[in-house]
């Protein structure tokens, strides 16, 4: 078997994928590509578990903390920043270890990604309005008129798809079919590379994430959001729904205590992973589902006899 072209790491939060990473590059002689919609801010090193700089220091990392908070970054984005890294790995002979938990990073690198360009604001407010006021069946029947193919194909109830797909047509004059004929090309071809999903024990991994976001509080997490807070951002910017900042925000408003705000961040963090793994084993198939304390040795050896 011909050495992979890319280790493609993923799994829960706090299922040690980032130490995983780094102990592989340093193994291997790889870099360490950043696969999570959250490590992308800048902003948000401690709350999204970053590497550290003496990490980063350790072996090559790449699209760690390069978009600022503001900024509503996408798949699409990240795909183009990651083929432009797979590109410099290879250039330089490194093995490219991309490590992270967004499912759709992943499935975007290895089986394309529609061409939809954004919505406009203004479009998706007045669609969002509509459903509120006018409810799903009132945007379903607009879609059969514009959309008929996709309206078919949705279940009647299905809000948030017939809401997005009637937003793609008003804005674009084009249906969300067509967007995704021409759409991006993948990046990587999954049967050339090493796909690992981790996958600890449930108990174990709850342990985890409870002690990890009191070590993220104890390192300055709170401090961290407060900055970002004082930004006057978009609520609804993905960085401001990390895990943990909308709690830490409503305990820096005063509306509930720290404990009150610790305890919802890993609430949230522990619901988070239980849809990560149901959604890899539903969109991800075949890959290599291994528990995190065998990973490192299963996965060096496939690489070196490789």
């Amino acid at each position: 078997m011909p050495r992979p072209a890319a280790i493609l790491l993923a799994g829960p939060t706090a299922s040690g994928k980032s130490a995983l990473a780094l102990a592989l590059a340093e193994r291997l002689g790889g870099v360490v590509i950043n696969a999570d919609s959250m490590q992308v801010y800048r902003d948000l090193r401690i709350i999204t578990a970053r590497p550290t700089p003496e990490e980063e220091a350790r072996v090559p990392h790449r699209l760690y903390g390069h978009v600022d908070a503001a900024e509503n970054y996408s798949a699409g984005r990240w795909c183009v920043d990651a083929a432009a890294a797979l590109a410099e790995a290879r250039e330089r002979g490194w093995l490219p270890i991309l490590a992270g938990g967004t499912g759709l990073y992943f499935k975007a690198l290895t089986q394309g990604l529609s061409a939809i360009p954004p919505v406009p604001p203004d479009v998706r407010e007045a669609v969002r309005g509509r459903l509120e006021r006018d409810g799903v069946a009132a945007l379903l029947a607009e879609l059969a008129r514009r959309d008929p193919d996709t309206a078919a194909r949705l279940m009647p109830g299905d809000r948030a798809r017939i809401a997005r797909a009637l937003e793609v047509v008003l804005a674009t004059g084009r249906t969300i079919g067509d967007w995704h004929r021409d759409g991006l090309a993948r990046v990587l071809d999954p049967a050339r590379c090493l796909c690992v999903f981790l996958d600890p024990e449930r108990a174990a991994l709850k342990r985890r994430i409870d002690a990890r976001f009191d070590a993220m509080l104890a390192a300055g997490a709170l401090e961290e959001v407060s900055a970002l807070d004082a930004r006057g951002l978009d609520p609804a910017l993905p960085a401001m729904k990390a895990h943990g900042v909308p709690w830490l925000r409503r305990h820096l408003h005063e509306e509930i205590s720290l404990e009150e705000a610790a305890e919802g961040g890993k609430r949230d963090t522990r619901r988070y992973t239980r849809r990560q793994a149901t959604w890899f084993r539903n969109q991800l198939p075949g890959w290599l589902w291994l528990e995190p304390t065998v990973a490192q040795d299963i996965m060096s050896a496939q690489v070196l006899i490789s």
